[in-house]
């Protein structure tokens, strides 16, 4: 059974205040609750269908079809970005929280395990956010910070820090890292405004990614999850290759 308190707690968590309130976030399904329940997070309690009722479940549910399991799970504590060696991402502003998702499902495709979030992103548990996820999110640390402190840090530490530009060098002809042994940060800017002048001013290499083929006009660019994703699809195949 579920009480009329537990009923209003998780409908309460569809909003950020009261997700920062109680350090509570829903996840919903059978595949999310079972990544939950799998990782090293504090999973409070799981509601099932079969348990509580549709009726239950449908007033619980942040979306319009209720999934058949529904998990309420502790945020885990944000100890800081801190810089490490190899690959790391920086989200200035981000604020579709299906691109969030995306993005962290990249990171974690492609082993980063560290993301820095500016103030301005949109929250990594939000419910669409957290859906997109696919269950990325509970392996991937997302860290709340000032990323132009961030990208300092980085570039004290001997490393680099890209972004994407219209205007930036073409990201398949330039020399990227691939030793992993020194920190390099990619930065996705917003999805209308692009990267903001703040961090623009402490990246040290400006990258582009070219349309095909080159010189034809088509798009005007592209969303920030896909110039994510190709962009540290790019550094990945680096290292690989580096390695054969």
């Amino acid at each position: 059974m579920i009480s009329n308190s537990e009923i209003k707690l998780i409908k309460s968590l569809s909003i950020k205040k009261f997700r920062d309130e109680y350090g509570l976030f829903a996840v919903e399904g059978e595949k999310m609750v079972e990544e939950a329940l799998a990782s090293s997070f504090e999973v409070v309690k799981v509601f099932r269908t079969e348990d509580i009722g549709e009726a239950a479940m449908s007033r619980i549910s942040a979306f319009k079809t209720p999934s058949p399991a529904l998990a309420v799970v502790r945020k885990p504590e944000d100890v800081g970005f801190k810089v490490g060696k190899g690959l790391c991402l920086a989200l200035d502003s981000i604020r579709d929280p299906g691109n969030l998702g995306t993005i962290i499902r990249i990171a974690d495709w492609f082993g980063i395990k560290s993301v820095a979030v500016s103030a301005g992103t949109v929250d990594a548990f939000n419910p669409k956010t957290v859906q997109s996820t696919m269950g990325a999110l509970f392996r991937v640390g997302i860290h709340c910070c000032d990323i132009v402190r961030a990208c300092k840090d980085v570039l004290s530490a001997g490393g680099k820090v890209y972004g994407t530009f219209l205007d930036g060098k073409d990201i398949y002809s330039q020399e990227l890292p691939c030793d992993g042994e020194k920190p390099s940060m990619i930065v996705i800017g917003n999805e209308s405004e692009g990267i903001s002048p703040a961090v623009e001013s402490v990246v040290s290499e400006r990258l582009f990614i070219p349309p095909f083929p080159a010189g034809v006009q088509g798009s005007e660019s592209l969303n920030a999850a896909v110039a994510a994703g190709i962009a540290v699809a790019e550094f990945r195949r680096r290292e690989r290759f580096r390695s054969v």
